[in-house]
């Protein structure tokens, strides 16, 4: 499955960079998926990172 974040919903919390570090980077005050990362949204850590996002801006999709 892949994860992605959508910078229009993403207010720039970096709460999930702080949960995920090594999918999720935080950048010019949004976070975004680091590059080779897009298809872990198995991972535990990033479905956390997910639903703890309080602008709700990453989503888990196939």
């Amino acid at each position: 499955m892949k994860v992605t974040v959508d910078r229009s919903a993403c207010y720039g919390s970096a709460e999930c960079a702080h949960r995920a570090p090594a999918v999720f980077g935080f950048e010019d005050g949004y976070g975004f998926v680091r590059p080779g990362q897009e298809e872990t949204a198995d991972d535990p850590r990033v479905c956390e990172a997910a639903e703890r996002c309080p602008s709700q801006a990453i989503l888990l999709g196939e």
